[in-house]
């Protein structure tokens, strides 16, 4: 509403210069035409100076009115143009508000020494839900943003230490109830302003509603307990590395310190040790060939390999892995697994597999293996290789007349008797039934043939468990490789023949096959 218009300072200084203009020209006219009159008789020439002087006078008196004139109409247009620029700014200062206030993505408000809000622009406006015109030049929106009055008063603390203390906020995060019922986390950036007196007139806040960037974080630390809890949890290591030679780790899970003994850290860059060093120098090769050809035909690679932990020990363990490309780098990512009892397990399944369960000897199928392999060693060196093929004497007769747990004890206590006077590089073994096969390396005929007779010797002078005193004999066919046979067929086949010729001979006999059966 326009003010109405009252008189003022201005009028009063305009009545006080006319009347001052009409004193001093009354004055003036009065006094110069006395002193003309007083000077001058002649009435002509007093006519004529009259006449000068009023149009001398009225020539003064219009230039002071053009120079007051001049110097008011002067200060006018520069308060006009004053006024132009003022509004200019005005103008500009309210585009500013409506461009950049109101229009910014960003929560932008500003509150007074009183916690009134002054300025709440329209991203406020989005987030919270409160328009503008509710908040406005108000305090009441606190109790809406912060219903909880604890933690209200927190808050507010806050901003209040700001003005009185001149603390600034940066990245104060609060947790505000919206309109609609809705919780979002705003950071806040915040410090107080002054006007041109040095007079605080409240802060400026800035706000970034991080609600959505708090809940990834908080899912992301969630995932990265639960994928710590599964690690640590797992029977295994599970690690990344490069594949550069030496398995140089990047990640290693917490069981690395119960499968090496070192901590993971210690293995991270090769910092005590690479890890590759832990892996057993004879199963080195295997591990480098299986994850090469893996890679090479990028599928997955599974390993089984020994590793020598800190204290020196000795364990099998099974990895798994393969290559994968993480932030534009090669890295193999897999697990291992201690399998050591699974291993010890597999080598008594073997052992036991291997093992005659009446007598305790090597049975058939670890005879055939023994027996490939020292033809083979004996060939790769040029060695010699005895087999003696020892079967009981009229071991049916004692089956017959005592049974067959006596004949099994006899069995038994001749595998003792055989076993324990070998040297500790033969082997004795059960071909079946009461046939015994003893492998005797680098051994040749004469020397087999000695041992054979020695042994059946001592088998005869061996009391047996039976029922009544019975003397218990052998007889022992020999064969020597490669004069005998060069393979493990021919010379198993040479070596029973000529123990079915001491047989036939008479039992409890030595005989030596002849040269070359085959």
């Amino acid at each position: 509403m326009q003010r109405p218009y009252r008189s003022g300072p201005p009028l009063r200084q305009a009545a006080r210069l006319a009347l001052l203009y009409a004193v001093a020209a009354t004055a003036w006219i009065t006094l110069s035409d006395s002193l003309l009159e007083l000077w001058f008789r002649d009435p002509d020439a007093l006519s004529w100076l009259q006449t000068i002087k009023g149009t001398a006078f009225v020539l003064v008196t219009a230039a002071a009115l053009w120079l007051l004139v001049y110097r008011q109409l002067h200060k006018a247009d520069d308060l006009v143009q004053r006024l132009e620029r003022q509004r200019s700014e005005l103008d500009e200062l309210n585009q500013f508000r409506r461009s950049i206030i109101d229009n910014a993505s960003i929560w932008l408000n500003v509150i007074d020494p009183d916690g009134q809000i002054q300025v709440w622009n329209q991203a406020a406006e989005s987030i919270s839900g409160y328009d503008r015109e509710s908040v406005l030049h108000s305090d009441r929106i606190w109790a809406n943003l912060y219903p909880d009055p604890d933690y209200r008063t927190r808050v507010i603390e806050a901003v209040r230490g700001m003005h009185e203390r001149g603390t600034e906020l940066s990245g104060f995060e609060t947790t505000i109830r919206c309109r609609d019922g809705d919780e979002k986390v705003i950071s806040w950036d915040a410090r107080r302003f002054f006007d041109e007196n040095g007079r605080l007139m409240g802060s400026i806040a800035i706000g970034q509603d991080v609600t959505e960037r708090r809940r990834a974080e908080t899912a992301l630390r969630a995932r990265e307990r639960q994928l710590a809890t599964l690690l640590s949890n797992l029977p295994g290591m599970a690690y990344r590395c490069l594949n550069d030679g030496y398995w140089t780790m990047k990640f290693a899970s917490s069981h690395c310190l119960t499968l090496t003994g070192y901590p993971p850290e210690a293995l991270i860059d090769n910092r005590d040790v690479a890890f590759v060093d832990l892996i057993h120098s004879d199963d080195r090769a295997t591990v480098d060939e299986e994850v090469s050809t893996a890679v090479a035909n990028q599928r997955q690679f599974a390993v089984e390999y020994r590793l020598c932990r800190r204290d020196g020990t000795e364990l099998w363990v099974w990895e798994q892995g393969q290559e994968v490309s993480l932030d534009g780098e090669t890295v193999l990512e897999g697990i291992i697994m201690d399998i050591t009892q699974r291993k010890r397990m597999e080598q008594e399944f073997a052992r036991q597999a291997a093992k005659d369960p009446l007598t305790g000897l090597p049975n058939r199928r670890e005879l055939e293996h023994r027996l490939d392999t020292e033809i083979s060693r004996a060939d790769r060196f040029d060695h010699t290789l005895a087999v003696l093929w020892v079967d009981i004497d009229h071991f049916k007769t004692v089956n017959d007349r005592f049974g067959h747990l006596v004949g099994d004890d006899v069995l038994r206590t001749l595998s003792h008797v055989l076993e324990a006077n070998v040297r500790t590089v033969d082997s004795v073994t059960r071909f079946g039934g009461e046939e015994l096969v003893i492998l005797l390396p680098e051994v040749e005929l004469a020397e087999a043939v000695e041992t054979a007779e020695r042994l059946r010797r001592l088998v005869a002078d061996t009391a047996f468990p039976l029922p009544v005193p019975e003397t218990v004999t052998i007889s022992i066919g020999v064969a020597i490789y490669p004069h005998h046979g060069r393979s493990a067929e021919t010379l198993c086949n040479a070596a029973d023949r000529a123990m079915y010729d001491a047989k036939a001979a008479g039992r409890n006999r030595v005989s030596a096959a002849p040269m070359f059966w085959g």
